[in-house]
């Protein structure tokens, strides 16, 4: 059991980043693919992530392309989430670039006025807010049974806990940014400024990867943490931290694809929310300093998917062009 105590450890016997025990032979290709494929094979309900809950306002809308169709988002006069086709019914007007006044959007090409309710040809689509994410389901493109609700990770209480969402886009689809979390051995030797000390324990269960490892802080003071990564649906991977310091707290990795590019080759929407919490009562104080942490919170976040995009957008070249193996 790791010791909740003393949050920080000094690192000890360091080994050089060369000189750490390879993890190519525990990665098996085979392994991360069937644990791709179970995750594939989970419902989603047709729900995709438009981004951050916090980033739709009542004073302007919010656009965003997801699987190839338009969709703007915005909210009612009751500060309630809205989504609905992006564009106007009336000429095609990019809805994104409307003004919202007192939760009813309007056009700004001809003052079509929309409360959220179906008019003029334009009808909304279901849309969930669960206090950190936004939501909007599509079953013409989803094509499943459709579920009310996202199907949503076990997460800390809103309460007691500091969250924060980064967003970034990549030349891949969706299934490469679900395979990159799912291989949790790349951890210390991709991110070495982030990682030390990582072990993949035995599977216990197919369909969760538990991890040992230690979060760097500075010079050899690191963090050591058991973290646990599922797919509870195919375009989501989370890793919830069951022992050590920051325990019960998740972050949740969401793959949007948003259609192709101007060259045809797809583009897709990491979303990813970061959910802390701690059982020591100094964490009220960062609670209330959240809004400065949030900004450090998704640099980090942003530094790792710099280089996990590169990893993601990497595997879906040679799944293109035929040169992965296997």
């Amino acid at each position: 059991m790791i010791r909740d105590r003393i949050p920080l450890t000094l690192r000890r016997g360091a080994v050089p980043w060369d000189q750490q025990r390879p993890t190519w032979p525990d990665a098996r290709p085979a392994l991360i693919e069937a644990a791709l494929e179970r995750a594939e094979h989970r419902p989603s309900g047709n729900w995709y992530v438009l981004g951050a809950a916090s980033g739709i306002t009542a004073d302007r809308p919010f656009g965003r392309t997801v699987a190839g169709v338009e969709v703007v988002a915005w909210r009612d006069a009751a500060g309630r989430l809205v989504a609905g086709p992006g564009a106007c019914p009336h000429l095609g007007a990019p809805l994104k670039d409307a003004v919202v006044r007192c939760g009813t959007l309007r056009c700004h090409w001809h003052g079509l006025a929309l409360n959220g309710a179906a008019t003029a040809g334009w009808s909304p689509l279901p849309a969930h807010d669960d206090g950190v994410l936004a939501w909007v389901r599509l079953d013409a493109v989803g094509g499943e049974e459709p579920l009310d609700r996202p199907v949503l990770p076990a997460r800390p209480a809103a309460g007691a806990a500091v969250t924060a969402v980064f967003t970034a886009t990549g030349r891949c689809e969706p299934r490469d940014v679900v395979a990159n979390r799912l291989d949790p051995w790349h951890g210390a030797w991709f991110h070495p400024y982030s990682f030390v000390d990582l072990t993949v324990e035995e599977p216990g269960d197919e369909d969760s990867f538990a991890v040992r490892v230690s979060f760097k802080v500075a010079g050899r003071m690191v963090v050591p943490v058991r973290a646990v990564f599922s797919a509870p649906e195919p375009r989501t991977v989370v890793m919830h931290i069951t022992d050590g310091e920051g325990r019960g707290s998740a972050v949740e990795t969401h793959a949007t694809p948003l259609g192709p590019d101007d060259r045809g080759q797809p583009r897709t929407a990491v979303v990813e929310a970061v959910i802390a919490t701690s059982a020591r009562p100094g964490f009220a104080a960062a609670r209330a300093a959240a809004p400065l942490l949030r900004p450090l919170m998704r640099a980090a976040a942003g530094r790792l998917w710099r280089d996990d995009l590169a990893y993601a957008e990497r595997r879906w070249w040679l799944r293109s062009t035929g040169r992965f193996p296997g």
